[in-house]
């Protein structure tokens, strides 16, 4: 199927190297794609399936595509993005076979009339190995989204590599349990199928949708955020018979609370996997499945990695000192999408400095201690404050906003936002201006408001976000919220 998909992309006009977005929840058909667009020499460019027209926008200008394929409930963000309907190849709209047509889908060209006009026959156009495969968007602490970069080549390392860390034999079936528009689930679903286990997509990650799925096709490997992988364990319907196929259960994009690796260990009579990863170069740490598994590590280098952790000026650290993280992978990205500056400042002589900080114990098993970027982590979506208070200084009253993230044993982190108003104007409710926020940009929009008389301010004049941490972990809350 997903060579058919491949000469019907090329059929409907697409050209090797031409980008390719996607705005698909998760379905086989998007596993479909990415190999369709792999096969056909296209560049593979997932969207945040939460994305507002304005992201979209932002993701299709800069990666410059050329068509997007999107789910028919998406439509009405789709007809307001600006860009869509100006693609050289326009829309392609997938729908659900079981489903009826949601109103407002967008106009376009059915995914499935795509695949019946396929070609028969015909060889696929060959591709090199530095040429690239997939575009990423992932939230820096800097601005707006950046197109992570990966060739045909750091892909295969970076789906060797998961390949090696999670030990996937032909034996395994993979649940991935997040969207596989990010690296992921994206990587859990091709590392599996690379060594000829089966992938099982579920199209949500409720317990609704789970257990069923544990139940029928009873996975040996489980991968989700903590936020998922929280409800799931809570939920008052599962067994611990619906873990017993399990030979390893990874959780990682944020901090694995203590109270969920005692609540996990509890139910599956195991302990929860932690790893390390970035979409700039896979999942770079794990503790081997084979073990030993240290509770609340994020474990040794992978196969194919290389981890140093230095000081601020460069020299390693040494055992228990934290440090920030500098990786060394055949699996990092070639660099951000038309961006050389960002690119230049994160790689550095073949090594990429994560900005994230850890220690290392004896055995090299690393501890993670904190991210030295201001990106919020919120149910394994990076959120940066900028977009976050961006949105908010639209409001007419609001005259400056800072905005850092909260620990929250769920989600990771939650969003709050610390806000001074113009002069004269008074204090629009809290749930207001979070719903104003959300119109712009959706899930990033806080999830807290404080307001405050004066906002803290650094020696540059600029907002002393360090201050606003620290105020929002001692729980200050001066003027209300």
């Amino acid at each position: 199927e997903s060579a058919a998909l491949a000469r019907a992309y090329l059929a409907h006009g697409l050209a090797p190297g031409d980008r390719v977005a996607s705005l698909m929840p998760n379905r086989v058909a998007l596993l479909v794609h990415y190999l369709a667009c792999f096969k056909a020499g296209l560049v593979a460019t997932p969207l945040n399936y939460r994305y507002t027209h304005r992201e979209i926008d932002h993701a299709l200008a800069v990666s410059g595509a050329s068509a997007l394929v999107a789910h028919a409930e998406r439509g009405e963000d789709v007809a307001a993005s600006e860009l869509a309907g100006g693609l050289a190849h326009g829309t392609v709209v997938y729908a659900d076979p079981d489903l009826p047509l949601p109103a407002g889908a967008p106009d376009g060209t059915a995914f499935d009339g795509l695949l019946a006009r396929a070609p028969a026959g015909g060889e696929l156009p060959a591709a090199a190995d530095g040429d690239p495969a997939a575009i990423f968007f992932t939230s820096g602490s800097t601005g707006p989204a950046k197109g992570v970069t990966h060739t045909r080549e750091s892909l295969r390392w970076m789906i060797a590599s998961a390949v090696a860390g999670f030990e996937l034999t032909a034996a395994d079936t993979f649940r991935p349990g997040s969207s596989m528009s990010h690296i992921g689930s994206f990587l859990w679903a091709l590392s599996a199928l690379s060594v000829g286990a089966r992938v099982v997509v579920a199209r949500s990650y409720d317990a609704h949708e789970l257990l069923p799925l544990l139940r029928e096709h009873r996975p040996t490997v489980l991968a989700m955020i903590p936020a998922a992988l929280t409800a799931l364990v809570r939920d008052h319907d599962l067994a611990p018979a619906d873990l017993a196929s399990l030979r390893v259960c990874r959780s990682g994009s944020d901090k694995v609370s203590a109270e969920l690796l005692a609540e996990f260990a509890a139910k599956a009579g195991f302990p929860i996997d932690e790893g390390y990863g970035m979409t700039e170069v896979g999942i770079a740490t794990l503790n081997p499945p084979s073990g030993p598994i240290k509770q609340g590590s994020i474990g040794p280098p992978i196969g194919g990695f290389a981890v140093a952790l230095r000081d601020e000026v460069g020299g390693q650290v040494g055992e228990g000192e934290v440090g920030r993280v500098w990786i060394r992978t055949r699996s990092r990205m070639r660099g951000y999408w038309e961006a050389p500056d960002a690119t230049a400042a994160i790689l550095h002589d073949g090594w990429l400095d994560s900005g994230d900080l850890a220690r290392a114990d004896g055995d090299g098993y690393l501890w993670f201690f904190g991210r030295k970027k201001q990106v919020i982590v919120h149910d394994g979506s990076n959120i940066s404050p900028y977009e976050v208070e961006g949105a908010l200084l639209e409001h007419p009253a609001v005259a400056l906003a800072g905005v850092v993230g909260v620990h929250d044993t769920v989600h990771g982190e939650s969003v709050r936002a610390y806000v001074t108003l113009r002069d004269g104007a008074a204090p629009p409710p809290a749930a207001d201006l979070i719903v104003f926020a959300r119109e712009r940009i959706g899930y990033k929009a806080p999830e807290e408001i404080v307001y405050l008389d004066e906002m803290p301010l650094n020696p540059t004049g600029k907002i002393d976000r360090t201050g606003l941490k620290r105020m929002a972990e001692e729980h200050l809350q001066p003027h209300g919220g």
